[in-house]
């Protein structure tokens, strides 16, 4: 039919309103990845923009709770800092300047496949490949043990390695990932060296329970910030003083007798018999049967192994067979906790005697005089049926404020010794364990031990991190460290998880040897994730008298641009947490909760940029370009991208389990162990991205040593065998690295008196207290203040101030100083003031607090930028207002032996928290010091190319 154009009215004559058309809306579910909690989340797209993001209701994590981070993750999405193609460092241009070009994906993969085809062909340790909070670590492993290198790890060492490790060699857990505090039970809750980021929406929703339930809370930290101000309680501490406050704890209840001797006997090695042979290789060692148990006395003085004592082997005495003596590991602490008086710790911890002995009879008191019943029955490894569960309703949490100290491993041993007192280790009310944990204490995983075991064009033997059990496991020549951080050398024996700040000096120096390639993923070792920052950058960029880099070649892989992707010669540019496939896994960090194993996905929301793709799918290409075994069998690629491998990769070949415990099998019905299932992530998607299998109740508790839980964990392979796991009150594999020290151990000890030194002086085998090695360094006469830094509720690492949102509630940091002690140096709020270390000096503003110790300052991490970076404006707050304390800690202590570093001697722990200062006017009212700002050519054509994708895709 002829349409009369004449006659036809417009919109505007009928007064008609044009109705848009319909949106196109869909909700995703996936994974949070703007902090560490890895909350349950539903990503709202209209149109194929996010236009929002709540939580998931059935989440195991946040149970619908979300955060300001959380729901920001839409401007994390849609940041200027994003890349979004390859880059390579301009011809002619010097690494650090930020001199970056554009390049296809084929001449990136190329040029790095080259180098890396190289140094495998003659020496995999060449490369080294660290990463940052990442949490594809299982993968990342994987891929760097098929290479062959034995330098790969993770950014434990920079962050809470004392916790993982002090957790695991004393009860196989720990914390965060590996345990959780039963709030739900307990009566008092005590939070220690927790800041207010760590962990977020599951923290909050406990201690709201606690309250609601009439529950008392106390904080010890030296900042009272975040959930310190809702505590019934703040307990102000000196830094680095928190082992002195545990062993005082513990000498009261011991005084008091207010401590669970059944539970040491009956779970732990404290009745554990302990040889006292000085100058013999038995010295300090638990008495063994023929068949490996322990040996310990009964009441009636007859010696037997533990398992046939029942729990009856006796805590205290001094004992001799056949010409031998022995002490029960108890009565070898209790003689120690003699001196470990509260005025002892008050003179240490800056806390009034009056207020130690008072903490201590109450969590002694409330432990042992108002105990948990749950009417669950359950059978424990004697054969012993329990008619209940009984707890002890005194539930701790704790973090980098113990950790991140150059004593922080013992610091951490002690709290899990006065837990096994306290009775509180998996019981109603306590600490519980999150699946896969329990572990054996420590687990009998360790790193391939000799030099060659890193051979050209091989996958290495064994995984590339572990848990020592003697001095025999070391990574060690001689007194020479294998690996370029000096991981699981005579320095850090116990480097669980790598020590990732060590490397880039080591490199430099080419000690104990040098690189070809620096290959680093979401770690900003340039800037956040540094210390002495500014020498960091310079070592970076350093040449060798032919001109040439000292570190010839960086790689980054990163989706933002970061401060480090100015030093990098390739980057890759990575997806956002929005645009790919991934896991929580319980290979690695799992969403698991105490009531049950689960884990979740992440999967696509919305496309990636054209010239982007997921870092994992990067790393198998270049496996499968380098025909890595594992990635490459017999001539043919077993994966082409990162979701293959999620679904079809195995532990061992035919083991059943793999990266995702749910929905395995081909018919996706298998849980735990299973063959690999092609279509799981869509049944993960199905499932609201994630899967979750609780516990039944005679399961839940105590299951270091209850037999059902044992028996099922074997079954679904947690643990390769149903034997109990005793906890560790004493540790007897610290103890084979003391006579290491000592020269008596029979297998690997160093040469050197510096390194045996400090085998005997921190490897004891019990916890005991000492000042961190930075604080020592510093005196305080001169350095009367301890410096602190810790994350705020609103950032994450470096992601939050990039955040358009996140940037509006907090883009600058004042140093923070108690009102009193500003008036005793003469300084007044809002002041400038230079903020001087051992190792250089800064400017700061001060704000008057309150809420902070008054031998303590401290200020907010990550916010600072350096000009340039991130997308920001060269002259962004992040960048003129905002301080970066990274300049001025101390990265080395001086010895006479060498280069140390500011490491925990047991586990490679930097010591963030160990830094002294003075404080004073300052003429100079600007942040100090400066670095200069990034030439601006790769940050235009970054926000270029965005805009062009962005115009191409339809943004608005």
């Amino acid at each position: 039919m002829a349409v009369d154009a004449e006659n036809v009215q417009t919109a505007e004559e009928l007064n008609v309103i044009p109705q848009p058309t319909p949106a196109s809306t869909r909700r995703v579910h996936t994974t949070c990845y703007m902090c560490a909690c890895r909350c349950g989340i539903e990503v709202t797209v209209e149109d194929e923009r996010i236009r929002f993001i709540s939580g998931i209701p059935e989440s195991p994590v946040n149970h619908g709770v979300w955060c300001a981070k959380g729901g920001a993750g839409i401007m994390t999405q849609y940041s200027p800092a994003r890349l979004t193609s390859p880059l390579m460092r301009a011809p002619g241009s010097e690494r650090g300047e930020g001199e970056l070009v554009p390049v296809d994906w084929e001449t990136a993969l190329s040029t790095v496949e080259g180098w890396l085809r190289e140094i495998r062909n003659t020496d995999p340790a060449k490369l080294a490949y660290f990463t940052g909070r990442d949490q594809m670590q299982a993968f990342n492993g994987y891929w760097a043990k098929q290479f062959g290198t034995p330098n790969w790890a993770a950014h434990g060492g920079f962050c809470s390695v004392n916790m993982a490790a002090g957790g695991m060699y004393s009860i196989g857990g720990s914390f965060w990932e590996f345990g959780w505090p039963d709030v739900e039970h307990a009566r008092l809750f005590i939070l220690i060296g927790v800041a207010e980021d760590h962990p977020s929406n599951p923290l909050k929703l406990a201690i709201a329970k606690l309250k609601d339930r009439g529950g008392r809370f106390v904080v010890v930290n030296p900042v009272r910030s975040g959930y310190g101000a809702l505590a019934d309680e703040w307990i102000p501490i000196h830094p680095g003083t928190d082992g002195a406050l545990l062993m005082a704890f513990m000498h009261v209840l011991v005084q008091e007798g207010l401590y669970d001797a059944e539970f040491l006997r009956r779970y732990t090695n404290a009745a554990a018999l302990v040889e006292q042979a000085p100058g013999t290789e038995r010295d300090g060692r638990i008495w063994q049967a023929e068949n490996g148990d322990m040996m310990v006395v009964l009441p009636s003085g007859q010696f037997v192994p533990f398992k046939d004592a029942q729990g009856q082997g006796q805590l205290e005495g001094t004992y001799t067979f056949q010409g031998r003596t022995f002490m029960p590991a108890f009565q070898i602490l209790k003689d120690r906790l003699r001196t470990c008086t509260p005025k002892w710790a008050e003179q240490i911890t800056h806390v009034p005697r009056k207020t130690i002995v008072r903490l201590a009879l109450e969590m002694g008191q409330t432990a042992m005089k108002h105990p948990v019943f749950l009417p669950e029955p359950w059978t424990d490894f004697y054969g012993t049926r329990h008619s209940h569960t009984i707890g002890r309703p005194v539930a701790f949490h704790a973090m980098r404020g113990l950790a991140a100290h150059t004593n922080g491993f013992q610091t951490i041993r002690a709290l899990f010794d006065l837990m096994m007192m306290l009775g509180t280790i998996d019981t109603p009310g306590g600490f519980r364990y999150k699946s896969p944990y329990p572990k054996a204490a420590p687990p009998p995983v360790s790193p391939a031990p000799n030099r060659e075991d890193y051979q050209p064009n091989q996958a290495a033997p064994k995984p590339l991190l572990g848990y020592p059990t003697s001095p025999d496991d070391l990574l060690v020549e001689g007194d020479t460290p294998i690996r370029i951080d000096e991981a699981y050398s005579w320095k850090y024996p116990l480097a669980a998880h790598g020590v990732i700040q060590n490397v880039i000096r080591n490199a430099h120096d080419q000690r104990p040897y040098g690189i070809d390639t620096l290959m680093i993923y979401m770690a900003n070792i340039a800037w956040n994730s540094s210390w002495n920052t500014l020498e960091t950058r310079q070592m970076l960029t350093a040449k060798d008298e032919k001109g040439n880099y000292k570190i010839p070649h960086v790689v980054v892989i990163d989706a933002y641009d970061s401060e480090t992707v100015a030093f990098a010669d390739i980057v890759f540019p990575d997806t956002t947490y929005l645009e790919r496939w991934d896991a929580s896994s319980l290979q690695d960090r799992p969403i698991s909760e105490p009531e049950g194993p689960a884990d979740s996905i992440r999967q696509p929301v919305v496309p990636p940029p054209r010239d982007v793709r997921p870092a994992a799918d990067t790393l198998i290409e270049l496996a499968n370009r380098l025909q890595l075994p594992g990635f490459v069998e017999n001539g043919k690629v077993r994966y082409k991208t990162y979701k293959d491998f999620i679904q079809l990769w195995e532990t061992q070949p035919g083991s059943g389990v793999g990266i995702l415990a749910g929905f395995r099998g081909r018919d996706g019905k298998s849980q735990l162990v299973g063959e690999p299932n092609p279509r799981q992530l869509e049944a993960y998607a199905k499932n609201k991205a994630f899967w979750f299998q609780p516990l039944p109740e005679s399961r839940k508790y105590y299951r270091m040593a209850n037999v059902e839980y044992l028996n099922w964990s074997k079954e679904v392979k947690f643990n390769p065998s149903s034997d109990p796991i005793i906890l560790n009150f004493y540790s007897d594999a610290l103890q084979t690295f003391r006579l290491a020290g000592q020269g008596l151990w029979p297998g690997k000890k160093p040469t050197d008196p510096a390194l045996r030194e400090r085998l005997v002086t921190y490897f004891d085998p019990l916890p005991f207290w000492h000042p961190p090695l930075e604080m020592v360094m510093a005196p305080i006469e001169e350095y009367p203040l301890v410096m602190i830094t810790q994350r705020p509720m609103t950032h994450y690492h470096s992601w939050g101030s990039q955040n358009a949102w996140l940037r509006q509630l907090l883009h600058e940091n004042p140093l923070f100083v108690n009102p009193q002690t500003a008036t005793k140096l003469g300084l007044k709020d809002g002041q400038w003031v230079w903020m001087e270390s051992r190792q250089g000096r800064m400017t700061a503003t001060l704000r008057f607090s309150d809420a902070v110790e008054p031998g303590t300052v401290w200020t907010w991490n990550a916010i600072a930028k350096a000009p340039g970076s991130w997308g920001l404006d060269p002259k962004a707050p992040e960048s003129q207002r905002a301080i970066l304390v990274n300049h001025i800690v101390p990265d080395t202590l001086p010895t006479d032996s060498g280069v140390l570093f500011n490491n925990d001697p047991i586990t490679g722990q930097a010591g963030w928290y160990d830094t002294r200062v003075r404080i004073y006017p300052s003429e100079l009212h600007e942040v100090w010091p400066k670095v200069a700002a990034r030439k601006p050519k790769q940050v235009e054509m970054t926000q270029l190319t965005h805009l062009r994708y962005s115009t191409r895709k339809g943004a608005r």
